[in-house]
């Protein structure tokens, strides 16, 4: 749902779904093309959208009698091949449904990640998707050894305007949670300081590790 499209707007397609009682996988699977269509439409590309909620509902009724839970229960490798085999279904997307969702320790690279990575002169905006995710793994694992163990996904600290799912609420284990953290205070500094456009270099919280002197030169170069 968040490709080429801002989160506002994969919102607006979330509340819609959620609204018209869609936001599981049954839900997916009874309505009509043209009905799901109508309700992802905010997000963009809303006909190719629609057509991969559809097949990965098929692809669990196929593989997994309908179940998250069964698919989701599979060993780390085996279902990040199927979800990779799976059409429009690409590392990153399959890597959110793994950690996100299944709380499997497999560490989420996307584009905020490489543009840090990238002016920190740590790997160019080219390097593979793996390595990134690999460097990224090896980086975390000692630090995810010394998390308390059993942390939650509970919810109850955020604004939320919904119930959280049993997905969202369960337990983590170290490693999962370790790796979910760290993505979001990487989505955080990219959307508030390390932006595509005029970086906020001066106040971002990781200026001090850029390899240039003084946070305004990189500001500059990027403006």
């Amino acid at each position: 749902m968040t490709q080429n499209t801002a989160w506002t707007n994969v919102e607006k397609a979330m509340l819609n779904l959620r609204a018209a009682d869609l936001l599981t996988v049954e839900g997916i699977r009874l309505v009509e093309v043209e009905k799901l269509e109508e309700m992802v439409r905010p997000a963009g590309y809303f006909r190719q959208k629609s057509a991969r909620l559809k097949n990965f509902v098929s692809f669990l009724d196929a593989n997994y009698d309908g179940s998250l839970e069964r698919m989701l229960a599979e060993p780390t490798q085996k279902l990040r091949a199927e979800l990779l085999a799976l059409n429009g279904v690409g590392p990153e997307t399959a890597d959110s449904i793994l950690l996100y969702a299944g709380n499997h320790a497999v560490f989420v690279v996307d584009a905020y990640t490489r543009r840090i990575l990238h002016r920190h002169g740590v790997a160019s905006l080219q390097t593979e998707y793996e390595v990134i995710r690999e460097l990224w793994e090896a980086a975390l694992l000692p630090v995810a050894h010394k998390m308390p163990a059993n942390l939650n996904g509970d919810q109850s600290s955020h604004r939320c305007d919904h119930p959280s799912s049993s997905l969202s609420s369960s337990l983590r284990p170290q490693t999962a949670q370790c790796f979910n953290e760290m993505h979001a205070l990487i989505v955080q500094i990219g959307k508030y300081y390390c932006r595509k456009a005029k970086p906020r270099c001066d106040t971002c919280p990781l200026a001090c590790f850029l390899p240039l002197k003084g946070a305004k030169s990189l500001a500059r170069a990027f403006s």
